[in-house]
């Protein structure tokens, strides 16, 4: 039995309106582990309020944040499954009837970039990204919707053979010019390497590793304790109230390329938006995050 344009219609819209009510666990846990460690009273009060928020959220069928974004989906198709139907059109119409049912409604944040003007639908809407797994017998989905805090201030720059101290160097300067603009405490993508685009889809996947763990490259393992001490020392602090607590976790991932190394920053706010899930050929989804 193949993946049909109903199940992955049902999948993504699903996928969506979960992320948008839940923050995900390990987000929670590292914002309570902060709020312990705190030292400024406002920044651990407001840690607190952040939390709540999130509770109310789950409990309450509520929306995190009013600002949803946009839907963004990293999607993985294994190479034992079969599709048939309009799989592309599915996860744009799946986008289309959330829309039309969501209880709150969603705002209008779809924008054409030519003439500002806001609705519901726009060229490429939603984004995704695909890729392969080999021998699976699922569809993988993630979505990570952006919203305009954490997604005005990515940025990407190429250098020509730089050292680390280069690429820590910019990372900040990045850091430092968005300053509290993207709701922190954030978790901060980077990716390095590739070519341009690739760099920016390293950056973003990067930001889907959960807090806590320990990047698998010693190299980039010292670099993300390094540059996380860093960005909290900067002091901006929780919604930008002071504290220690600027970001929970810097994540980073690297790909081979020439003398050229692109260098890729991204930003997800204090909510850290991810749902992630398995779609299976008899119809089940099993869902992961």
């Amino acid at each position: 039995m193949p993946i049909t344009y109903d199940m992955m219609k049902d999948a993504t819209a699903k996928l969506f309106a979960w992320s948008l009510r839940k923050v995900p666990d390990d987000t929670l846990e590292a914002l309570r582990r902060a709020q312990m460690t705190e030292t400024k009273e406002v920044a651990r009060k407001t840690l607190g309020i952040l939390l709540r928020s999130a509770e109310m959220a789950e409990t309450q069928d509520r929306l995190v944040c009013s600002d949803s974004g946009v839907p963004v989906y990293f999607i993985q198709v294994g190479t034992g499954v079969r599709l048939e139907g309009p799989i592309k059109r599915a996860i744009v119409d799946g986008f289309d009837e959330l829309i039309a049912t969501s209880k709150p409604p969603l705002l209008a944040h779809v924008t054409n970039p030519l003439t500002n003007e806001r609705g519901y639908k726009g060229k490429d809407m939603p984004l995704v990204t695909w890729d392969l797994i080999d021998d699976a017998d699922y569809v993988e989905i993630v979505c990570q919707p952006k919203a305009l805090g954490s997604g005005r201030w990515a940025a990407i720059e190429t250098f020509s053979f730089p050292s680390l101290e280069t690429i820590e160097k910019y990372v900040m300067e990045c850091v430092l010019k968005a300053g509290s603009q993207h709701c922190p405490p954030v978790n901060i993508g980077v990716g390095i390497g590739g070519s341009f685009d690739v760099a920016a889809k390293l950056a973003s996947k990067a930001t889907l590793r959960k807090y806590g763990t320990i990047n698998p490259e010693p190299i980039l393992a010292a670099m993300e304790e390094r540059l996380l001490r860093a960005v909290n020392a900067t002091g901006f602090g929780p919604m930008g109230t002071g504290g220690d607590t600027t970001a929970l976790g810097v994540h980073i991932d690297y790909s081979a390329g020439h003398g050229f190394t692109p260098v890729a920053v991204c930003f997800n706010c204090w909510i850290n938006r991810r749902t992630r899930a398995r779609l299976y050929e008899d119809g089940r989804l099993e869902r992961l995050e």
